[in-house]
């Protein structure tokens, strides 16, 4: 989990800029780089002027410099404008991985526009309620996803909708990049929302992140200053630019280096082993089980992976015999691991190039300007090497949530994110995860709220309670699986002894054919234990997972509905 872990040899890493003490969103007081762009719109000036004529996006057969790519995200700035988007006004993005991506969000911080990105993955339910919590005027859309968006009458905000095309970027977006001057970018306050990403909360309704422009500069800048970033790094997405890993980690990074984004559509080994052998891909972040996958692959030491040199991982612990054989077929990668979520702006620790092994259990240290507290219950700071929840403040802290006070105020405390996860501190500031608080499953990195997926189950008129908990698994962390308290049977199948449904029945079948009309599809539980018993419950009628997890553990594992 260290970079020690990989025998490489360490880049020496930037000298640390100047902080300073500063005031944003309210009253919050926090550490900040002295030196810093002010907006998204001027860190793309500067890759411009830094490193106008060098490779800014390698997609398939698209090759685009950085100063083609500034001129344009003018151009669809324009266009977006002449449909009547201002600044302020919200563009939502339903699209798959690929230029059209990069420069609408570009495009979007010349206008002053807030982004919403979605993730490809949502259904029709999850998109409406994500333009409308946001009131969308717009969104622009992979031809091939059009039909998953809601209806006119169900979306009133929504004025326009634009298709994009198979294809490079100036067919794909033709009809909408206007044939104007360069435009100046819109003068953004540090403080305006640049973006907003829907995360989840423990009631399941998708709560949306506001990441600002100050957020965003600051996290893009801690990656550079811990990694030793430069022009000359390639990066290699194979995760959602729509999550905040692509969208922050990768994009926002190279944006503030003028790296390369070297983009895949989606992470297949195969195809990730060959771009970063042609490319000379020198960076990215993926979850362990992707870096699993790469190690499975017989044609691996085909690979020319010299130039790979920063292996950063996330949303899921590294188990240690994968660093192990890293370490040993990929000598040159120093593995770094990054703990974050949306409401950090991404890192909120990243492990350091020198930590040595006797840190292989920790997420690393708190990035520059951050400030991580272990509290207790009571909200008191609690000793080094004792459990509670961890608190963290700092720049890259979002100011809250789209039109959801009271949410905000349940998570933001003095400028502080309570994050829900369990962890300690040591004596030299790593951070060591132990459990959540909340109930998050873990799949693959893709974080699933329980309760989102028992309230659509609960729409089912044959059930009468659901729950959902994380299972083992030894590639993707974690998989899905419910616990389904039935109404009645209609004859489909006879319970056995315990009380459990054979889950090959038809009853299976038909909740999870429900299920992956209503969700995305990582969510969809893969196992399923039906019952005629009510789930247990405490005297106060709490749901008592525990006693699920236990139930479970003593079975036979269960097979997936296909």
């Amino acid at each position: 989990m260290t970079p020690a872990a990989s025998g490489a040899a360490s880049p020496r890493p930037p000298r640390r800029p100047a902080l300073r003490r500063e005031r944003h969103f309210g009253d919050r007081v926090m550490h900040c780089f002295a030196q810093r762009p002010g907006s998204v719109g001027q860190m793309l000036a500067e890759a411009v002027a830094r490193n106008g004529t060098g490779e800014a996006v390698v997609c398939g057969a698209e090759r685009l410099t950085w100063q083609q790519l500034d001129t344009l995200a003018s151009r669809l700035a324009g266009g977006l404008q002449a449909q009547g988007v201002v600044a302020g006004d919200r563009v939502a993005l339903l699209l798959d991985n690929g230029v059209p991506f990069v420069l609408a969000v570009l495009a979007c911080a010349k206008l002053g526009a807030i982004v919403v990105p979605l993730s490809a993955r949502s259904q029709t339910p999850e998109l409406a309620h994500a333009l409308n919590d946001c009131g969308a005027v717009l969104v622009i859309v992979d031809s091939a996803l059009a039909s998953r968006l809601p209806s006119v009458g169900e979306t009133p905000a929504l004025r326009r909708r634009c298709n994009v095309v198979g294809g490079p970027a100036g067919s794909a977006l033709a009809a909408w990049l206007a044939d104007v001057p360069a435009m100046a970018a819109h003068a953004a306050a540090e403080d305006d929302v640049a973006a907003i990403l829907y995360t989840s909360g423990t009631t399941g309704r998708p709560k949306d992140a506001m990441l600002t422009h100050l957020n965003i500069v600051h996290s893009a800048m801690h990656y550079e200053l811990a990694m030793g970033l430069t022009e000359a790094d390639r990066s290699m997405v194979c995760v959602p630019l729509s999550h905040v890993t692509g969208l922050i980690a990768q994009f926002a990074t190279m944006l503030r280096c003028a790296g390369t984004l070297l983009i895949l559509p989606a992470f297949k080994a195969a195809d990730f082993l060959a771009l970063a052998a042609a490319e000379r891909g020198t960076h990215t972040l993926m979850v362990p089980a992707m870096y699993k996958l790469c190690l499975l692959r017989t044609d691996l030491p085909a690979h020319d992976l010299r130039a790979w040199r920063i292996g950063a991982f996330g949303g899921a612990p590294m188990p240690p015999a994968t660093i192990a054989e890293l370490a040993l077929r990929l000598p040159g990668l120093i593995l770094m691991n990054a703990y974050g979520a949306t409401e950090t702006t991404s890192p909120a620790t990243i492990t350091p190039t020198d930590a040595g092994p006797t840190h292989g259990d920790s997420v690393g240290r708190a990035v520059a300007c951050g400030e991580l507290a272990v509290m207790d219950a009571e909200g008191r700071e609690l000793p080094d090497g004792e459990s509670g929840e961890i608190w963290i403040k700092g720049p890259m802290i979002v100011p809250g949530y789209w039109n959801n006070a009271v949410a905000t105020a349940e998570s933001f405390v003095a400028g502080y994110w309570r994050s829900g996860d369990l962890g300690r501190l040591d004596g030299d500031g790593f951070l060591c995860l132990h459990d959540r608080l909340k109930d998050v499953i873990n799949r693959g990195g893709y974080k699933i709220y329980p309760a989102e997926v028992e309230a659509v189950l609960a729409q089912h008129p044959d059930v009468l309670e659901a729950a959902v908990i994380g299972t083992p698994c030894p590639v993707l962390g974690e998989r899905v699986h419910a616990f389904v308290a039935l109404r009645h049977l209609d004859g489909a199948s006879a319970p056995d002894p315990d009380g459990a449904i054979d889950i090959n029945g038809v009853c299976a079948k038909e909740f999870a054919r429900f299920s992956r009309a209503r969700l995305s599809d990582y969510k969809v539980p893969e196992g399923w234990t039906l019952q005629h018993q009510s789930l247990p419950r405490n005297a106060n009628g709490k749901l008592l997972k525990r006693m699920l997890r236990e139930q479970l553990a003593g079975s036979l594992p269960p097979r997936a509905i296909t």
